[in-house]
Order: structure tokens, then C-alpha cells, then sequence
């Protein structure tokens, strides 16, 4: 018996992008000290009250079956969030609860392409694009962004790989680079969908986390809101990686049918969760701004840090929870640099590499750990880059 080519092709080939990563947690595990600064983890936990609320909803009884659209209240919630942050109006309809955003990533490109369709997605990603695409039997096509631009992407770039395609996936702020993308850089974006009759899917999880600009929505750009699906998620703004919560707003039609698909395949969120959910959002921007607050402050940190030296650059560092630096000095690849910087330092970050051609010769940093580690850990890289450089 063999196994789907669905799900024997998912890497297409290649490295999942972890190998670093997981060389660092074997190192951990063999009682080596390991400074880590790969993934996305607050150091904070979910904050008291948001899980008082859960365990007060769980012994409440909600613990059997929740609807699988997700409930009312939270619904209700997450609408309000969109009509006040973007200007359109949202109702219920236009939202579907998943268990968190990957979840809502699936199964918006579940609703909107078919197997064979080619999707689009912008070069660096999040390490699990092209697998979500390919587990949808969709055909990913990747478009490169370049370091020259701050990897904002060229609207000329996306057009030209846009024949026959039949979405876009696009990530502001963005993971890996920390940039956000800029009017005139969503606009060129919404023009090519339209355009092109592109669906497009826009990853907002880091909405909460911008340091410089300003978060556009393209749903609340002209002609966008009927062809544009936005994933969002409790993770990054309220440090509820756990809990697993997250949503799709998106056209009535489409909802309808993504409940459809929830109900055969995840068959929704557990009730306490989403309770726990509803309540987080309830207290407002001021939760929100406190759980950003340690990666404003620690972007100002390294800011000072890397402007004492000349082998490592900064990216644009204008929101969400990671720095991208250009090691290209050193003449190593982000892999490399990454490998040996584990070796000699026992410092992990994440090689560009692993998000991506376009962000080859960078690694991206997480600003995960506390103020005074993470300033001694970035000076210690910084140190290493100026050794190889030299």
C-alpha cells in the first residue's frame, strides 16, 4: 500500500526549513546551553485572566460540542474588530472560527482554488506556505521579492506571474522580514487581483505588532472586500499560541461554504476556548499594545546594537516579533552562517533560507527571550558576523 502523492509531495522535494531549528533542540536535549531565537513563542505565557475565564467557561459546562461556525459572541467579536480597524462594515456572516490560523490558511485555499490551480505566494514566506498549498492539490508559484526593495513587492512582479493563477498570498506585517507593506505597495497588489481575477488571502496574525507605518487591510481597499479572504488568530496578539484560535472574515457566500467544510473536517473549536477568546478581545488595543510591548522595546534594543558594527544590516524592522539581518558581509549563505554561529556560539536563529530564495545570505532572528539576553545574544552574533567578515 502506498501513500497519497498529496501527502508524499508536501516539501516538494526539499528540506521543511527546521533543520536548524531542530539541530538546536537535540543540542538542548543533550544538556548543551543553547540561546534559541528561531521561533515564534512569546516568553510571556497567556496572561492570568484570559485563562481564569477558561477555566471559569470549561467548569461551566462548555466542554461538549460548539458551533462550528464558532460561537455568536465570538463571531460578533471579531466583526466589531474588522469594522472598527478597517471601516467595513462586518457581521457574523463574514467570519468563520478555526482552530488557529494555519487551520484558516488551509481552508481558505480549500475554498477558493481547485486541485491544479496555480496560487501565488510572495518570496520570503512563512515556512509552511507552499506545503498549504500543496495540500490543497494546488500548483504554488512563487514570486520573488528582493532585499533592494525591503522586500516590498513590485506590483509589475506579481502581474507577470499572474496568468492563469487563481489567488495570491500575502503576509503584512510580514514573517520573516518584520516589514510591513506600504500604501502604494497594497494598492499595486489589489490592482493586479483585480486585474487578474485573483482571489487574494491575506495573513494578518501581526496586525497588533507594527512598530513603523501603518497595517493596511487589502480587504478595505476598492473592489477588494468581495475577493479577499483575511486569516487572522489569537496567537501573536494576545500569547495564545496554544489555545489554538483563530478565523477567516471573508464574503457571506464563501463562509457558508468554508462551514461547510469545517463541519466535515475540524468540526469547530472547543466552546471554553472560544470563551477565553471572547474575553481577551473584549479588554481591547490596551491587551494587545502590553503583549507587542517587549518586541517594540526589544526592536528599539537592537537598533542601537547594530549600528555599533558594519557586518551585520537591518531590514526594515517595522512590526511583528522578528528581526531579518543581512550577513551577506561574512560571504556565507544564511544556512551556513546559521549552522556555524549554532556550532560556535550556541546562539539558533533561523537561516533566510529556510523562508525562501529571496532571503538568501540573512538570517531571521526572534525577539523571544528576555531584554538582557537577547541584547547579549545579538552583540555576540554581531561579533561572530565581524569575525567571518574580516
Amino acid at each position: 500500500m502506498k501513500p497519497s502523492q498529496r501527502i508524499t509531495t508536501l516539501l516538494g522535494g526539499g528540506s521543511d526549513g527546521w533543520d536548524v531549528f531542530n539541530k538546536a533542540r537535540d543540542m538542548i536535549a543533550d544538556g548543551v546551553p543553547v540561546t534559541e531565537l528561531t521561533i515564534g513563542e512569546h516568553d510571556i505565557r497567556t496572561a492570568a485572566p484570559i485563562l481564569q475565564e477558561m477555566h471559569r467557561a470549561a467548569m461551566a459546562g462548555h466542554t461538549g460540542y460548539a458551533s462550528v461556525p464558532g460561537t455568536s459572541k465570538l463571531r460578533d467579536i471579531v466583526a466589531a474588530r474588522y469594522t472598527d480597524r478597517t471601516g467595513v462594515p462586518t457581521t457574523r456572516d463574514n467570519v468563520l472560527i478555526t482552530p488557529g490560523g494555519q487551520s484558516a490558511l488551509f481552508a481558505a485555499h480549500v475554498a477558493v482554488t481547485d486541485p491544479g490551480d496555480v496560487a501565488l505566494y510572495l518570496d520570503p514566506y512563512y515556512a509552511t506556505y507552499p506545503g498549504t498549498l500543496r495540500s490543497v492539490s494546488a500548483q504554488p508559484r512563487r514570486i520573488a521579492t528582493r532585499a533592494d526593495d525591503a522586500f516590498q513587492p513590485r506590483a509589475s512582479d506579481i502581474a507577470a506571474a499572474a496568468e492563469g493563477a487563481k489567488s495570491l498570498l500575502i503576509n503584512s506585517p510580514n514573517n520573516p522580514t518584520g516589514v510591513v507593506y506600504s500604501q502604494a505597495t497594497m494598492d499595486g497588489i489589489a490592482q493586479v487581483c483585480i486585474d487578474h481575477d485573483l482571489w487574494l488571502i491575506s495573513d494578518e496574525v501581526y496586525d497588533s505588532q507594527v512598530w513603523e507605518g501603518q497595517h493596511i487591510s487589502p480587504r478595505a481597499l476598492p473592489g477588494m472586500a468581495e475577493r479577499t479572504l483575511v486569516c487572522g488568530s489569537m496567537s501573536k496578539s494576545h500569547a495564545m499560541t496554544g489555545s489554538r484560535c483563530g478565523w477567516i472574515v471573508g464574503p457571506p457566500d464563501i463562509i457558508a461554504y468554508l462551514i461547510d467544510l469545517a463541519t466535515n473536517t475540524t468540526y469547530g473549536v472547543p466552546g471554553y476556548i472560544q470563551d477565553a477568546a471572547a474575553f481577551a478581545l473584549e479588554q481591547g488595543a490596551e491587551l494587545e499594545e502590553e503583549i507587542a510591548a517587549p518586541f517594540r522595546r526589544r526592536r528599539a534594543l537592537a537598533k542601537e546594537v547594530i549600528a555599533k558594527q558594519n557586518a551585520v544590516s537591518l531590514v526594515p524592522a517595522q512590526g511583528a516579533m522578528y528581526l531579518m539581518l543581512d550577513i551577506r558581509s561574512t560571504g556565507l549563505s544564511g544556512e551556513d552562517f546559521a549552522n556555524d554561529l549554532l556550532d560556535a556560539e550556541h546562539i539558533a536563529v533561523m537561516p533566510g533560507e529556510s523562508f525562501g530564495d529571496a532571503a538568501a545570505g540573512h538570517v531571521r532572528v526572534a525577539m523571544t527571550i528576555a531584554d538582557d539576553s537577547f541584547v547579549a545574544a545579538l552583540e555576540r552574533l554581531c561579533k561572530y558576523a565581524e569575525g567571518r567578515a574580516g
